[in-house]
């Protein structure tokens, strides 16, 4: 009887081992898919851009045309040189899709960089949300939390944001950890005083001391918000703030100049 019971055991055992250790390997082949994915995305839609003269310019060429065929929701391209950042942002009808799919649209334990789907599309708000999964293999936005660290931040002051119709400079002036359900993720369509106030609290809770102090909302800029999850405290997010400033370029591309409608004669 008790050999009975303790085969009985023994493979009960066994099946729990078995079934644990097929769904690591499961997760282990989902992180590697999605790593080859994004950075077959990256080989294949980005090249790097070209110093022309005084020009602020993208330091990435992105082909949003081919990526616009894979799929109509892709809105934009996030870079962060020197870090995982490189990936494709797009914008959806929810907040779920995008939860568990790629930027192909193709089914992904690591989902996409997406804009909020609450926010207007071209980034013309005050504020725009943009989220990302913090995936334990350290892609995605699992990095953000890096900015808590000065010297990290000394190293990757700015980020870039590509889009079709022009691109963006990131400068980042604060980062730190929030709750989910904080007021950080007060939607901001238009600038005013709520705005105001609510970068102003923004710079203040920095866990980083940015290049520049804050010196009030600037009218004619936007912003955008970076949020993950973080593991501080239940429903805890790791959050990046920063200021969109024009480049001249558009998908890393400046506008051609001097063709035969600008010469003389």
């Amino acid at each position: 009887m008790k050999k009975k019971i303790f085969r009985i055991i023994f493979v009960l055992l066994l099946v729990v081992f078995i079934g644990s250790t097929a769904g690591g390997l499961f997760i282990l082949k989902q992180y590697r898919d999605n790593e080859k994915r994004y950075t077959e995305a990256s080989e294949k839609y980005t090249e790097p851009g070209s110093e022309e003269g005084e020009a602020l310019a993208a330091p990435i060429v992105v082909d949003f045309d081919a990526l616009k065929k894979v799929n109509k929701d892709v809105v934009g391209w996030l870079y962060c040189k020197g870090t995982v950042i490189d990936y494709p942002v797009v914008q959806g009808e929810d907040n779920d899709f995008y939860l568990h799919h790629a930027y192909d649209g193709s089914y992904s334990v690591s989902g996409s960089i997406f804009v909020d789907s609450e926010n207007r599309k071209g980034f013309v708000d005050s504020n725009t949300i943009i989220y990302g999964h913090h995936m334990k293999d350290g892609s995605m936005f699992a990095s953000l939390l890096k900015w808590s660290d000065q010297k990290y931040y000394k190293k990757h002051p700015v980020m870039w944001l590509l889009t079709p119709e022009r691109d963006y400079r990131i400068e980042l002036f604060s980062g730190y950890t929030t709750s989910a359900y904080a007021k950080t993720y007060t939607m901001l369509p238009e600038p005013g005083a709520e705005a105001d106030s609510y970068f102003k609290k923004a710079a203040e809770q920095s866990d980083f001391k940015p290049a520049g102090e804050w010196s009030g909302l600037d009218v004619d800029a936007h912003y955008v918000l970076l949020s993950t999850c973080a593991y501080a405290f239940d429903n805890a997010r790791s959050v990046l703030h920063g200021k969109l400033v024009p480049a001249d370029s558009a998908g890393g591309v400046l506008p051609q100049t001097g063709g035969p409608e600008d010469t003389e004669g």
